[in-house]
């Protein structure tokens, strides 16, 4: 028996320790991307706006109704007829109709479904370039893009898992969690890096904690389908949870006969007086033109802590209204507020900033804890000059996760202004970019030195931010002093933020730079002790 055991609570900490630092190594930079795609997300309609200059500002949000009803008559002109249509309407954040429909004469092989931007001011298609824009980050972070969907969403939900055990095993061991957060300590190698750590973990916690749950939440019917085959067998059943879940309507079968869609616009109007002028959201509608026709007017999401669908159900021939749904069950609620807690798309532009900045908190306290492994364990390698290979594996994806993805990112930004508007595939050539460039980062974080590689890396994202204002106002006709002369904030402040971005990787850059290596010091050290001890300075 063991007469001197260890404190339980020593025990625990010590196991919550080695948890902690191997689930946040192990997927940390799958987390990582995650975390910054995700946080650059909060601002994915703007990235949008910035993405397609073709688009015209719009100083103020237009009627909605009136947008609605042009739209709409656009979708009946189109040769070939529309089976159904999906159009978000204009609000303070989008500058344009985004829309999708079916076709009613199918390709063998295809989908049918076609998607394209819209005027508000005249109802036509807008030649704009092909592009994701912010969707792009937005699928990223949840999908990673070139894997099957399912997959994708599959790895995100592991690695959120994974993120949750390391900030539940992270309050464990640091039981002085709230002094450590009082405490930084700088220029002291390792400690520092701990100190930023606990400093970016502690201030965001709640946030931390809120965004990995709520994002496993989202796709809960994905990771834990059980529950609900078991709870909805009959197919009523499965229509009756689809309809608490989504505002589309069933299409069921058309009739046959032809009849003229009642008016769009007055349907928007009867939403506006229930919600408010700009607060219709979407308006779907299943057979246009058919006896059958059914019209849904959706509601936004702006100021409403939940995504649970509130919609106006519309008979498409007459305008008569047959259903308004405003309420879903305690089930679906509970699973709305959560989905909307994780997108904010229910915040103002401060509530908006203020996620913002809490995600590059918990994007930054993913990075430091991924370098603290490598400066932690480098000061106790046998050979510190020479490391074994999973070491220098670790230390080079830091340097292509961390450094490489701000690289790739911009890169991408670069491809929207540089890219032929008449190339085929475009926006596919925009994402083929940034996968290049993020491989290039990874190739040259392999042949160069460790320390050279972060260097060189975040001076040549410093480079690519500074200059991309620059690039903006060569290649479009919105450069910085013209938007903030029209006050178009899209632009002027997406302008601004690359080269505050720029500052901040360039004293990444040079304090990396400059930035001793702990192991010299250390071996440094033991090798004046012998001398010391032979000169008689060792310990009385």
């Amino acid at each position: 028996m063991d007469r001197n055991p260890q404190p339980a609570g020593q025990g625990i900490r010590q196991s919550m320790s080695s948890l902690h630092t191997w689930a946040g190594l192990l997927l940390g930079w799958v987390l990582y991307s995650m975390f910054l795609t995700g946080t650059v997300s909060y601002f994915k309609d703007e990235l949008s706006q910035w993405a397609r200059p073709e688009l015209a500002h719009l100083s103020q949000v237009p009627d909605q109704a009136v947008v609605a009803q042009r739209v709409a008559d656009e979708f009946s002109r189109m040769d070939g007829g529309v089976s159904q249509w999906s159009m978000r309407l204009p609000d303070a954040r989008n500058n344009s109709v985004y829309a999708f429909w079916r076709t009613s004469a199918r390709v063998p092989g295809q989908r049918g479904f076609a998607e394209a931007n819209f005027d508000p001011a005249t109802g036509h298609k807008v030649a704009s370039r092909d592009t994701l824009g912010g969707e792009f980050f937005y699928r990223y972070h949840f999908q990673f893009h070139y894997m099957p969907v399912v997959w994708g969403r599959w790895l995100a939900g592991i690695a959120a898992m994974f993120m949750l055990v390391a900030i539940i095993s992270g309050v464990i061991t640091h039981k002085k969690i709230f002094v450590d957060f009082f405490t930084f300590r700088w220029r002291k190698g390792q400690r520092s890096w701990l100190d930023a750590h606990n400093t970016l973990s502690v201030f965001g916690l709640p946030f931390h904690a809120m965004i990995t749950y709520s994002g496993l939440v989202t796709l809960m019917a994905l990771y834990m389908p059980w529950g609900e085959r078991a709870a909805f067998k009959a197919p009523a059943e499965r229509a009756q949870l689809a309809a608490e879940l989504s505002a589309f309507v069933p299409p069921g079968k058309p009739s046959g006969q032809k009849a003229p869609m009642a008016s769009v616009e007055d349907m928007v109007r009867q939403a506006q007086e229930r919600w408010g002028r700009d607060d219709v959201g979407r308006v779907n509608a299943v057979h246009p033109g058919d006896a059958a026709a059914r019209v849904v007017v959706v509601r936004g999401l702006l100021g409403r802590v939940s995504m649970s669908p509130q919609y106006m159900e519309f008979e498409g021939t007459t305008g008569k209204l047959l259903n308004v749904r405003e309420s879903v069950g305690p089930a679906a609620e509970t699973r709305g507020v959560f989905y909307a807690l994780h997108l904010g798309r229910f915040s103002d532009v401060v509530t908006r900033w203020l996620y913002f900045l809490v995600s590059a908190m918990g994007t930054a306290m993913v990075g430091t804890g991924l370098v603290m492994w490598t400066v932690k364990r480098r000061e106790k390698l046998p050979n510190p000059d020479r490391p074994y290979f999973g070491f220098r594996l670790v230390e080079r994806l830091n340097v292509a996760s961390i450094a490489g993805l701000s690289l790739a990112m911009t890169s991408f930004l670069w491809a929207n202004r540089l890219l032929p508007s008449s190339l085929d595939g475009r926006a596919n050539w925009e994402i083929h970019v940034f996968f290049i460039v993020w491989a290039l980062a990874l190739l040259h974080a392999l042949v160069r030195p460790a320390k050279a590689a972060w260097v060189e890396q975040l001076w040549a994202a410093s480079a690519l931010l500074f200059l991309l204002p620059v690039l903006n106002a060569l290649t479009t006709q919105r450069p910085l002093w013209h938007s903030l002369a029209v006050g178009d904030w899209v632009f002027a402040g997406i302008d601004i933020m690359c080269w505050v971005l720029a500052g901040f990787h360039a004293v990444l850059a040079l304090r990396t730079a400059r930035q001793q290596t702990g192991f010299r010091s250390a071996r440094k050290a033991s090798r004046r002790a012998p001398i010391a001890v032979a000169a008689g300075g060792g310990a009385e």
